[in-house]
């Protein structure tokens, strides 16, 4: 799996360079999409654990691979950090309504868009868990 990563202040930005998302890639994927929440103390980059996926040289993505990915991002979700696919070609974005799977993930056209979504969730996480916080310690 062809793979290229960025760090931003706020999040990752990894773009497969592949023609096709096959289901043999799946493993490989989950692996290297899932290191991001680990939480490596040592590491500059642990304290960020927001991705954003581009997808702009993918071309086909198989059934076993679609579904993975909404996988992926529920498991960002439930350990508190955004996941967002952006770039999808025509025909990927055409497959992913066909098969419902669309409408259960984060996907927007530009990785300047996904950047929004994640400081949006960034936002929403600080104040309902300061909110959290409060109602758990009133005084």
């Amino acid at each position: 799996m062809n793979v290229k990563s960025d760090t931003k202040e706020k999040f990752h930005v990894v773009t497969l360079s592949e023609p096709v998302l096959s289901a043999s890639m799946t493993g490989e994927m989950e692996k290297y999409l899932l290191s991001y929440l680990q939480n490596d103390a040592q590491a500059a980059e642990a304290k960020v654990k927001n991705l954003v996926l581009r997808m702009a040289e993918v071309g086909s993505v198989e059934p076993a691979a679609a579904e993975k990915l909404v996988e992926i991002q529920q498991q960002f979700y439930e350990s508190g950090a955004s996941f967002v696919i952006c770039e999808l070609q025509q025909a990927v974005e055409d497959y992913l309504d066909q098969q419902e799977l669309l409408e259960l993930i984060n996907v927007t056209p530009t990785e300047s868009e996904a950047w929004d979504i994640v400081q949006m969730e960034e936002m929403e996480r600080e104040m309902f868990g300061d909110e959290d916080a409060a109602n758990e310690n009133p005084v």
